[in-house]
């Protein structure tokens, strides 16, 4: 399971290395920062809006059918757009990668995670680390070899095109491996004694809450505030890494070229795999309270720190980016198992998918936030890390509030729980055991 994951996700992590992008398209089209990162802040809405309306198909139909599902809309996306850089169409990119490829994100990035869950159900938070790890570090594939891509093909738009072509068919073939590869476990792989698919309601241990009783609850929306503004507050750094760094020192003796800012983009993506992982693993030896302490409370810190102090050291600047980074891919890896904690496993992919509703709107403010205030410094005259001052002050804001709603987090009260007798009739969201696929076919 591990390897199907990460052939999906490595695949459509590539959305974080979106920011190599940003200046050719820019140049060829004409566009302005804001409008250069609408087809990415699109993506990532429709990944929240996707998650949250096929996570219960992806319960009901199984991974297989969401990976499939995943790969025909990631690749037609990049299809799509490349169409649309070949004729200078921007609204064929906004449209191909960011709401095709975006339903693609969603349904991707859903569909291993309560899978892996069942796999190791005593190791919750090491077992989403890896699910969804790969798509923190699709980026460090993806930058460089876009980066690589634009430097043969040209930075024009049909230079563009071609790496857009090139992009949709090579993940499909990849994303294909994870396809043929997944499956749910039966309970005898997770210890139990018989062939029923582990995970069914009547095999649910412990706190058990249906989808639609999680919505109703203060834990959900706390959480869900949480995660939006622990995202919101990385994303922003994510989508304008490599022009970012390349502004913060283009007034220092040693200014950042640009394949040094897709190695910088390249960092980030290892960072943010790393952190989903480790930050994930270590949830299940500190608990999810105190992580989320430690990612939105020393987020904060990181970013006081590069306002302050960022553009007189390269080393401080990157090493506080990384840490943020890395936060911000725990934080993602992390809550799947905070949410099983809270809620238990009985509907947990399907919560998960309406959780990310959150991402939704933090891939618009995060983004926006970042560009809007950039565009209005550079309009009023400022340059270099002048521009980024304003925005990663509101961030510091953003991720005290976080730190807020995390404390107020408590235990889901009894009478949202659903019996063993009623999770056997529960509403829509159920999965029947005896006509769930064992493959997930």
């Amino acid at each position: 399971m591990p390897p199907a994951a990460l052939a999906v996700h490595l695949s459509i992590g590539q959305a974080y290395a979106w920011s190599v992008f940003k200046p050719p398209l820019e140049s060829a089209l004409g566009l302005s920062g804001t409008e250069s990162a609408l087809p990415f802040q699109l993506g990532i809405v429709m990944l929240g809006l996707s998650a949250a309306f096929g996570g219960t198909l992806v319960e009901r139909k199984g991974p297989r059918w969401a990976m499939s599902v995943a790969l025909v809309a990631f690749s037609s996306g990049f299809l799509l757009a490349a169409l649309g850089a070949a004729t200078r169409q921007y609204w064929l990119i906004v449209l191909g990668y960011g709401v095709v490829g975006g339903i693609g994100l969603g349904i991707g990035y859903i569909s291993p995670v309560s899978t892996l869950i069942k796999w190791f159900p005593d190791r919750p938070g090491m077992a989403t680390g890896l699910a969804i790890m790969g798509f923190g570090g699709g980026a460090l594939i993806a930058s460089p070899w876009s980066q690589q891509m634009l430097d043969s093909f040209g930075t024009d738009s049909s230079g563009i095109a071609l790496a857009f072509l090139v992009h949709g068919l090579v993940y499909a073939v990849f994303m294909a491996l994870g396809v043929l590869l997944v499956r749910v476990p039966r309970a005898r792989d997770v210890g139990g004694a018989t062939d029923r698919p582990a995970g069914g309601p009547a095999s649910a241990t412990g706190v058990q809450v249906s989808a639609n009783t999680a919505l109703r609850t203060p834990q959900f929306w706390c959480l869900w505030l949480v995660l939006c503004l622990n995202v919101t507050a990385g994303i922003g750094i994510l989508e304008k890494a490599a022009p970012m760094i390349t502004d913060f020192f283009a007034d220092s003796s040693t200014p950042v070229s640009a394949s040094a800012a897709a190695g910088f983009v390249a960092l980030l993506s290892a960072a943010n795999m790393a952190g989903r992982f480790g930050w994930s693993t270590i949830s299940d030896l500190i608990g999810r309270k105190n992580v989320y302490r430690l990612y939105l409370g020393v987020g904060a810190l990181m970013y006081l720190l590069i306002v302050e102090f960022g553009d007189s050291s390269k080393a401080l600047f990157v090493l506080c980016a990384v840490v943020i980074i890395s936060f911000y891919g725990g934080g993602f890896a992390t809550v799947p198992a905070y949410l099983k904690d809270l809620f238990g496993t009985y509907q947990v992919g399907a919560i998960h998918g309406r959780l990310l509703t959150a991402w939704s709107l933090a891939g618009v403010l995060g983004p926006f936030i970042v560009n809007w205030v950039a565009d209005s410094q550079e309009h009023a005259g400022k340059h270099g890390s002048g521009l980024y001052g304003v925005s990663f002050a509101i961030m510091i804001g953003l991720l005290v509030v976080g730190f807020i709603a995390n404390e107020l987090i408590r235990p889901v009260h009894a009478r949202h729980h659903v019996t063993a007798v009623r999770k056997a009739e529960s509403d829509v969201d159920s999965v029947s055991p005896t006509s769930a696929d064992p493959t997930g076919a």
